[in-house]
């Protein structure tokens, strides 16, 4: 007997359709599984045989034949364990296989037949929505995760006695139509400006960074705030949009960091990760290709504390994702695009020991100045549209009251209005903020004054600035007439980011 069952295989950041058949046939008692499958996917039959035989049901001494379609995608994981344990209940007669017609299932199981939560649920769903499936069977720990996708019912199981009881009588579990409703923010305190003293530099350098989305670099002495404004950031930057919220959910829930009570996520992300991850920690890959910390922090802010500390070699592989906004990784198994739209803000020193150019603290030398500098590379630094230099906090700073500091709410105000500017500006255009401007569109929305102009021309001249260099100052200018309500950009915009690019 032939029996059919839809399911779903995690391909990059999306979920491709997979149909797993089982066919119960006179000859050898076997179970064998095929259709390009790993290790982790041919291990099932025992999960399978054990967790059935929990419940009662004996495999007959048939030939049981599996095969997962299409046969040129590798499957990969646990996520099938249920599928094939219901293909092969309507190979053997136990069920109907018209039952799971219009559904897509999905999950793992336990020797003793408990259905374990999986990753990747989310766009599985979707996937399953858009093949016009009705329903979707997962296991009960990713039922709210399931739930945020309307238009298709969820059923959530917690072991295979119940996939046969809704197979056999139409019983559905409890709580099945259980919704997120754990969906909304986390819920915890989230910093503010308001508790970094002075540094109004590095405070307008975060709020053109946020505006526009402009890469930032900032850096100073140990204790000047660094670490602080780059945490902050994620505070004043404009909330998400329901699309933008469904994106992020989708690469967490692949990635398996997807909160259990709170699948949808709301917040921008912000990762900080040690300065010692490797190159496929940062950018993705793997054996089978997973999100690399760009990918995480798409659409969020990424923050690399004591970027000089990191390997050039590893630096150097996010000048791509900088510019292109997503990772290309190629694999014989194929090739998988993920996104990587980031708000890059990296902290350093300015010498080994951190405190040049105090003489009086800073004893390095030049030869080791110019060394520690060279380990970031002239065209990863060309890719900065902000560069800030900070100077230890003072004593007068430091004890004044913090009510005298903007807080988050009214920079975030700020650059709430910037953005609204620019979503109504490039409506339609699939661009969010003025750093994906390419050169074509910064000659239809980047007008200057003459005086402007000619501000850029010196400049360009006596910077020796690069193409890109050009058009990273008149992106940042343009965010910064933005700010200012400004539609065309004067000579105090172009000053002013040519300033914050004193890297060059």
């Amino acid at each position: 007997m032939f029996c059919r069952i839809h399911s779903a295989a995690i391909f990059g950041v999306d979920a491709v359709p997979v149909a797993v058949e089982a066919d119960a046939s006179s000859g050898l008692p076997m179970f064998s599984i095929v259709g390009f499958v790993s290790s982790q996917v041919r291990e099932a039959q025992d999960r399978v045989r054990t967790a059935l035989r929990s419940y009662e049901v004996n495999l007959p001494p048939k030939r049981l034949t599996i095969n997962l379609a299409p046969g040129d995608l590798r499957k990969d994981g646990t996520r099938f364990d249920l599928p094939i344990a219901a293909a092969v209940l309507g190979a053997i007669g136990e069920i109907d296989p018209a039952v799971f017609a219009n559904t897509m299932v999905l999950g793992e199981l336990r020797l003793d037949g408990a259905v374990e939560r999986i990753t990747g649920i989310l766009p599985s769903v979707l996937c399953a929505r858009q093949m016009g499936c009705t329903s979707c069977i997962v296991p009960a720990g990713n039922r709210i995760e399931a739930g945020i996708v309307d238009g298709i019912r969820v059923i959530g199981l917690r072991d295979i006695g119940e996939l046969i009881a809704y197979a056999r009588d139409g019983v559905i579990p409890e709580a099945e139509e259980t919704r997120a409703a754990a969906a909304g923010d986390s819920g915890k305190e989230l910093p503010d400006f308001a508790d970094i003293h002075g540094q109004a530099s590095m405070k307008r350098a975060a709020v053109i960074a946020a505006a526009g989305f402009h890469n930032l670099l900032i850096s100073g002495p140990p204790g000047a705030g660094k670490s602080m404004a780059a945490q902050r950031i994620p505070t004043i930057l404009p909330p998400l949009g329901a699309d933008e919220q469904l994106e992020i959910s989708k690469l967490y829930s692949i990635a398996g960091l997807l909160p259990a009570d709170r699948p949808l996520l709301r917040e921008r992300p912000f990762r900080a990760p040690h300065h010692s991850l490797t190159p496929t920690a940062l950018c993705g890959g793997g054996r089978v290709p997973r999100p690399g910390e760009v990918t995480l922090a798409h659409r969020g802010v990424l923050f690399l504390d004591e970027i000089a500390e990191m390997k050039r070699e590893t630096i150097d592989l996010m000048r791509q994702p900088l510019e292109d906004h997503h990772v290309t990784i190629s694999r014989i198994g194929g090739t998988f695009d993920f996104p990587a739209g980031f708000l890059l803000v990296a902290a350093m020193n300015p010498c080994p020991c951190g405190f040049f150019p105090d003489r009086s603290r800073c004893q390095c030398s030049m030869a080791e100045i110019s060394l520690y500098r060279r380990r970031i590379s002239h065209a990863f630094m060309d890719r900065i549209d902000l560069h800030c230099e900070v100077q230890a906090v003072s004593y007068q700073d430091l004890t004044q009251s913090s009510s005298h500091e903007e807080d988050s709410a009214a920079l975030r105000e700020k650059v709430c209005g910037a953005a609204r500017v620019q979503s109504e500006r490039y409506r339609g255009m699939g661009i969010h903020f003025n750093s994906e401007l390419s050169a074509a569109d910064m000659q239809k929305y980047c007008r200057m004054t003459e005086e402007g102009s000619r501000m850029l021309h010196r400049a360009f001249e006596t910077l020796c600035l690069s193409a890109r260099g050009y058009h990273h100052i008149l992106r940042v200018a343009r965010t910064i007439a933005d700010l200012d309500s400004s539609d065309v950009i004067s000579e105090t915009h172009i000053s002013e980011a040519i300033i914050c690019r004193n890297g060059d």
